[in-house]
């Protein structure tokens, strides 16, 4: 499945937010826990593992599971696709009845609504036995991991970062490495692309589909050190007033629109047709993922384009760290059948050729000289998996992807009206808010 697609389906995913949290609530804890420290704990396991994944990553899996099934006879995977604006509710329901897949794969930023309600199996240990634990991602386990406990693993990344088109910026006199030492030389390099003509561009946005825009804007707040929200899980308020890098991405965005240094459609943009301009050769500067950008691409336009990290105020980079974790809940049958499968799905071989299907691996050290040559644009996050991030928090779907939340309209509000100051105020308000009411 396409990455637009992926993308839009955040959006039908805020309205399950708001039901799976309230649903949650005490779900969880008659279920046991797995003995992950028995002797023999996944290896050699036999029976069935019953597998859950989000439709948006269902055809990765479905060949994963095929050619794992096909390389043992000892046990057979069953996966089950959820659709994803489902597979919080299906999933709290599930563990209220006590019946349980064996293993889920899950958006990695729905993960910590389970794991906040004890559903899913500590795999601390585990994780660390793995040879390659140093090398997997830190964004996905940040977002698995409570009280230092880690509850699930990374399985597959899907990356936002700044993509530009390099004959246009050769035309301009943009040098990309220049242009991402900040807001300053990201606005000087949009003028001159803009200058290239009536019809040329120099960005643009989804600027009416609340989840995309929250993949590809978010990045250029956190890399100045900061987030929209702060405190621990459970505890947590907005960081909107007061936060100069919040101020700063708004006004960025602001004179983009303002200066006409993006087209008049990204103002009623959904994301339908996200990429269509930049792969058309019209736009210069573009955040977006791997999906959109490369394997959405026809001819030799990827050999057109090169991308870099998300910049902050004053440089810096960061990227959005989205994509999947697998979790084993609470109460598996097959808990040890599910952490072979697991360590199967994180092998060299099966995480080569994630890129095929627009995703990013989760393993640094999969980008060696073969992997470069193949899928020459995939490895910048691998050699920045620091700067990959997403925020830990009950509240991510209701905050971002959900129409009427305050994401969408501070954005809106700030950069389409004018109205800075009161987008913010508004924009505290609403992520105050929505944080009280999901940590009850």
């Amino acid at each position: 499945m396409s990455g637009l697609t992926r993308r839009r389906l955040l959006a039908l995913a805020g309205a399950a937010g708001l039901g799976g949290v309230a649903g949650l609530t005490g779900c969880s804890s008659v279920l046991p826990a797995p003995d992950t420290s028995a002797p023999g704990f996944g290896e050699d396991a036999t029976g069935t593992v019953r597998v859950w994944c989000r439709a948006a990553t269902q055809d990765g899996l479905t060949s994963l599971v095929e050619q794992f099934n096909a390389s043992q006879d000892r046990l057979t995977v069953e996966l089950t696709p959820v659709l994803d604006a489902q597979y919080v509710t299906k999933l709290a329901t599930a563990i209220r009845g006590g019946e349980v897949p064996d293993l889920v794969d899950i958006d990695d930023i729905n993960s910590m609504l389970f794991i906040y309600r004890d559903a899913f199996t500590d795999l601390t240990d585990l994780i660390a036995e793995l040879p390659y634990a140093d090398q997997l991602s830190p964004g996905h386990l940040g977002l698995a991991t409570r009280h230092d406990r880690v509850y699930g693993v990374p399985y597959l990344a899907d990356n936002s970062l700044l993509w530009f088109n390099l004959e246009l910026c050769e035309a301009a006199g943009v040098d990309p490495d220049t242009a991402v030492q900040g807001f300053d030389q990201l606005l000087d390099a949009a003028r001159a692309i803009r200058a290239l003509g009536p019809d040329t561009y120099a960005w643009s946005f989804p600027g009416n589909n609340t989840g995309a825009l929250g993949f590809v804007v978010q990045p250029m707040v956190w890399a100045a050190g900061t987030d929209f929200i702060t405190g621990e899980v459970g505890a947590q308020s907005g960081h909107i007033v007061g936060n100069d890098a919040v101020r700063a991405m708004l006004e960025l965005y602001r004179t983009l629109w303002q200066e006409d240094l993006a087209p008049q459609s990204c103002f009623s943009d959904d994301a339908s047709r996200w990429g269509s301009d930049f792969r058309g050769g019209r736009i210069g500067m573009f955040p977006t993922n791997l999906a959109v950008a490369v394997t959405s691409a026809e001819d030799d336009f990827p050999d057109k384009i090169t991308s870099r990290l998300l910049p902050g105020p004053d440089g810096g980079g960061s990227f959005f760290d989205g994509g999947d974790n697998m979790c084993i809940p609470r109460g598996a049958r097959n808990a040890s059948g599910a952490w072979q499968f697991v360590k199967y799905a994180l092998d060299l071989p099966q995480q080569f050729d994630l890129p095929a299907g627009g995703y990013t691996p989760v393993r640094a050290d999969v980008a060696d000289d073969r992997f470069r040559e193949t899928y020459p644009h995939a490895s910048v996050p691998l050699d920045n998996l620091h700067a990959g991030y997403a925020p830990s928090t009950l509240a991510y779907n209701l905050i971002y992807n959900q129409p009427d939340g305050p994401w969408l309209s501070m954005f809106r509000r700030a950069v389409f009206d004018g109205d800075l100051e009161g987008a913010l105020v508004q924009g505290q308000q609403g992520w105050d808010a929505i944080l009280s009411q999901a940590q009850v």
